[in-house]
């Protein structure tokens, strides 16, 4: 007997139309900026019922920053490609097919929201921190600590400040230099 898949209900669409409006606002405008009215027009529905799938907009924000970074395992690429092999994946995130998704929310709202900006510290604290610990030359935390910042400020000034310099870089430009100086920190020599 072959199962079939079931479709989505009305009320799974409804949630993912709000999800969907809410990533992009948050994106577009941080936690501050973005109101539960907005994220509801945005998906052709009653603010009503954010506060009834979410329970507000505290909540909502937390569905929409959640972000699995899926790192890959240094181990597994050549030593002399760390720093290439992070950028490039840095940048399929925030290029990808997706378009949207939590770290743009995080990072947008992390300034001037402590909820965002403690999601920020987690994805680092449960995702960068261990991965670069396996391959970190100095001590992990503080390998980890200026990698994330290199890739911080890098997505900051090219997707949110919209930085021309930065922005006129092609993705292979910033593979190689940034990779350059991320190999740097993660095997100084």
């Amino acid at each position: 007997m072959t199962r079939r898949k079931s479709r989505p209900t009305k009320s799974d669409r409804t949630r993912e139309a709000i999800l969907a409006a809410a990533r992009t606002l948050f994106a577009e405008k941080g936690y501050e900026g973005a109101t539960v009215r907005d994220i509801a027009g945005a998906a052709n529905i009653d603010p009503s019922m954010v506060i009834r799938y979410f329970g507000g907009k505290e909540a909502l924000f937390a569905q929409a920053a959640e972000l699995n970074l899926r790192l890959p395992d240094l181990k597994n690429v050549p030593e002399d490609r760390w720093g290439e092999a992070l950028v490039r994946h840095f940048l399929a995130i925030w290029e990808g097919e997706s378009g949207i998704n939590g770290l743009p929310v995080a990072l947008r709202s992390a300034a001037s929201n402590e909820l965002a900006a403690e999601r920020l510290r987690g994805i680092f604290t449960d995702q960068v921190a261990p991965a670069l610990a396996k391959v970190a030359a100095g001590g992990p935390s503080t390998t980890a600590g200026l990698v994330s910042s290199q890739l911080l400020g890098l997505a900051f000034c090219r997707y949110v400040l919209k930085l021309p310099p930065v922005v006129a870089l092609s993705s292979e430009q910033i593979v190689v230099e940034v990779g350059r100086v991320i190999q740097g920190l993660l095997k100084p020599g």
